[in-house]
């Protein structure tokens, strides 16, 4: 799993032969600095540069690049040597930007040499530096690591060598520059920027899941291949930046690329001639300018998107991450306080003449008071970000359309069935111990690539309630019905139906919206025979569209067939499912998103512990949700556990009755 760091955080490195990727929107010159146990760099030679591209256990790149390459070999690297730092350098002379804040934030990952991403950096924040130590791989106690530095300088390379204790600092930033400007003319270009859609088509985001869902999905990685029938276009690779998704999900902005010129040596346009092929427009400037030194007001929609849905989607990942990464910088401070404390406490220990006495007491004190000082500092920028995201969520959250908004939220008193699919669906809240008055709606990309799983089997939750068995089984029932009514509220209509299974018919009650709505496909199949004929029935539709779709004849499905999405709710899973069933399961869980049938397993996993681990690829698939608050899932910059809150219906209010008749109203016309 990919180590998304923030400035300050180390991570333990477990190979030797290494590459360091580097990624800018503008040529940069990229170096490594050797130096000592306190960080000096004892000579020239101690620098790999454009100049003088390899070294002992390095190589670096010989001009400068949009994307760089560096090598290293650790176990190659000189005794002496017990940091390599890498270097990033705005070029001096030409006709590019000469700081680093008017340019994309560089992104460096350190990765082994099957090119799996082991740590990787976002070098945000910069400004008027024109040249920044990204990273810094060092030893200690005979073991590597790497850690997020972002340390930049105004003053350019000879300001970066000077600060690291090279006396001839500024000759061999002299000599680096002139190497890099004999070879300017073979620098490889920045990438175009990357075109939009106007069709807004989307890309897959990718997944973070829980501990039990097999961690977070690499960075950078394409998304899945192309959902043939019901599913998504294929997912263009990303951009160097960070990727997110939800605990089920992450946020691409970006969409498809079109191209907007004919191809080399080609007199054909392949542009789309009704699609624009230019970035999204920015949001417009809604709100008045602060005052000077005052955090600008937010603004619902503040994000770029071709619509008003899509700027709210981008700005409610981009308060995620930005609670994410001020969280990981908060704890990374608290850790580094701690650590230092403890050294210095040990150092006092380790002292017979302070060990005792009033030099010792004062220096305990001392220690004591340090590691004070840093937490308030630290918890003081916490609570300035915090306090300035905490007004963006309050200005947002009453902005979201239905399909982002909570139950209790006014918009669905004015709830219209939709014309088109949205682009996410809200499952419920997410938030942190450190911001706890935040809830970060967590949102899930349309149609679903991966079944929801219930779990029916906790019985004590975040906050120290206990809940017995049944309550809970009959409380995540509830939780399935609240996320499928959503979903019917949010498709257009004729374009989503739901099927439900209940065996033991445990789950009448809570089922009782839907059914007396009249948006069920059928009443609930009870018993092994209902399981067997619903099962059936879907699979035959899953493999129908399949070999239509791989024959290249999806227009020749009968006539009268339900292209609409199918979602299937299975209450007290194992209940009723033989060997066959089960396996008829699992293959709706792999094939059936790909072809319009998605899965809402509600389920106690020790309840099917007697099949072994014939079923854990079926949990696995799942994304798994709680019925009540829990801190399974992470996120895919830094990982933290987050507490998650299910979407639930507020008590004694009729709003879910009442978009549920609105539905079963626009079926009817439909």
């Amino acid at each position: 799993m990919t180590a998304e760091l923030v400035r300050g955080q180390n991570h333990p490195l477990s190979q030797a032969c290494l590459e360091i990727r580097v990624s800018a929107g503008t040529p940069i010159v990229a170096a490594a600095a050797l130096s000592d146990e306190t960080g000096r760099i004892h000579g020239v030679e101690w620098v790999a540069h454009p100049g003088d591209p390899t070294q002992p256990g390095l190589e670096v790149s010989r001009q400068a690049a949009a994307d760089h390459r560096l090598a290293v070999d650790l176990d190659a690297l000189p005794e002496a040597v017990h940091r390599v730092g890498v270097l990033l350098a705005l070029p001096v002379g030409g006709a590019g930007p000469v700081r680093f804040g008017a340019v994309a934030a560089p992104f460096v990952a350190v990765t082994g040499l099957d090119g799996g991403e082991i740590a990787s950096y976002t070098l945000t924040g910069l400004d008027a530096e024109s040249a920044v130590v990204a990273l810094e791989l060092y030893r200690r106690q005979g073991a590597w690591k790497v850690r997020a530095v972002g340390q930049g300088y105004a003053g350019g390379l000879a300001e970066l060598l000077s600060d690291q204790g090279l006396p001839q600092a500024r000759q061999l930033a002299g000599s680096i520059d002139e190497a890099v400007a004999q070879g300017l003319a073979r620098s490889v270009q920045a990438p175009p920027p990357r075109t939009a859609d106007g069709d807004r088509s989307r890309q897959t985001a990718t997944p973070a899941l829980g501990p039990d869902q097999g961690g977070t999905a690499p960075q950078g990685a394409p998304g899945p291949p192309a959902a043939p029938y019901g599913g998504q276009p294929p997912g263009v690779p990303g951009q160097p930046t960070p990727q997110a998704t939800y605990p089920g999900t992450a946020p691409d902005p970006s969409a498809v690329t079109q191209p907007s010129v004919p191809t080399a040596g080609s007199p054909i346009d392949y542009s789309h001639p009704h699609r624009q092929n230019t970035a999204p427009p920015p949001p417009p400037p809604t709100a008045p300018p602060a005052a000077p030194g005052q955090p600008a007001q937010p603004v619902a929609g503040d994000a770029t998107g071709w619509s008003m849905e899509e700027r709210l989607y981008n700005q409610v990942w981009g308060m995620f991450e930005d609670l994410a990464r001020t969280t990981a910088a908060y704890r990374s401070a608290v850790d580094f306080a701690e650590s230092r404390m403890d050294k210095e406490l040990e150092q006092v220990l380790s002292d017979p003449r302070s060990r005792i006495g009033g030099q010792g007491d004062a220096a305990r004190e001392a220690a004591r008071a340090r590691h004070a000082q840093l937490v308030a500092q630290a918890r003081e920028a916490l609570d300035r970000d915090i306090a300035q995201l905490t007004a963006e969520a309050d200005v947002v959250e009453p902005a979201l359309p239905p399909a982002y908004a909570r139950w209790d939220n006014p918009v669905w008193h004015a709830y219209r069935p939709p014309m088109e699919i949205p682009m996410a669906l809200r499952l419920g809240d997410l938030h942190l111990p450190e911001a706890d008055r935040i809830r970060i709606p967590m949102l899930v990309r349309l149609p679903l690539e991966r079944g929801l799983w219930i779990d029916s089997g906790h019985t004590g939750s975040s906050d120290g309630s206990f809940t017995d068995s049944h309550a809970m089984g009959r409380l995540a029932m509830e939780t399935a019905v609240a996320h499928a009514a959503r979903l019917l509220a949010v498709y257009p209509a004729g374009e989503f139906t739901v099927h439900v299974i209940d065996p033991a018919g445990s789950g009448a009650q809570p089922l009782v919206p839907l059914a007396r709505s009249g948006v069920l496909a059928a009443p609930p199949a009870l018993g092994a025979a209902g399981v067997a004929d619903v099962l059936g029935r879907l699979i035959q539709r899953v493999d129908l569209v399949q070999m239509a779709v791989r024959g290249g004849a999806a227009d020749s499905l009968p006539p009268g067939f339900d292209t609409s999405q199918q979602l299937l709710i299975v209450n007290d899973f194992p209940h009723g499912f033989d060997d066959r069933a089960v396996n008829q399961l699992r293959y709706l869980a792999d094939e059936g998103p790909a072809f319009g049938v998605h899965l809402m397993m509600v389920a106690d996993r020790e309840e099917s512990s007697g099949y072994g681990p014939l079923l854990d690829p079926l949990w696995r698939s799942l994304l798994r949700l709680t019925p009540v608050s829990d801190d399974h899932l992470a996120d895919p910059w830094v990982g933290h556990a987050w507490t998650y809150e299910p979407s639930l219906v507020p008590p004694g209010s009729q709003v879910l009755q009442q978009v549920l008749a609105r539905v079963a109203a626009a079926r009817t016309k439909y």
